[in-house]
């Protein structure tokens, strides 16, 4: 499965459960962290960590598992390392106050 592919299938999951305003980034060739950001919008709490756990069981079913998980869905940020692609998860308040978008934007 290409990262693309793999892009495909994580904003598919994130649009299953629900997220709002899913973006995807492609920073090949601009960025040596990673290759793709996919950042998404939970209601609540328990919106983020299901946006999370499908992201994980949808590319778990692809045999891809997740490098790292950080964040906590009271702190209202989740992070899921692929190496490759991060996947941010985020409630509308934290994704206001970091506005990480601005930093991949021009």
């Amino acid at each position: 499965m290409t990262t693309e592919q793999q892009v495909k299938l994580i904003v598919r999951a994130l649009e299953d459960r629900k997220g709002e305003d899913i973006k995807c980034y492609d920073m090949r060739g601009e960025n040596a962290l990673a290759d793709f950001y996919v950042v998404a919008t939970g209601a609540a709490a328990p919106h983020l960590k299901a946006l999370a756990a499908e992201t994980q069981a949808a590319m778990k079913r692809e045999s891809v598992n997740s490098y790292r998980t950080s964040g906590d869905p009271e702190s209202g940020w989740i992070i899921v390392d692929y190496i490759d692609i991060i996947v941010h998860v985020f409630s509308p308040e934290a994704r206001a106050y970091y506005a990480l978008e601005k930093l991949w934007t021009k």
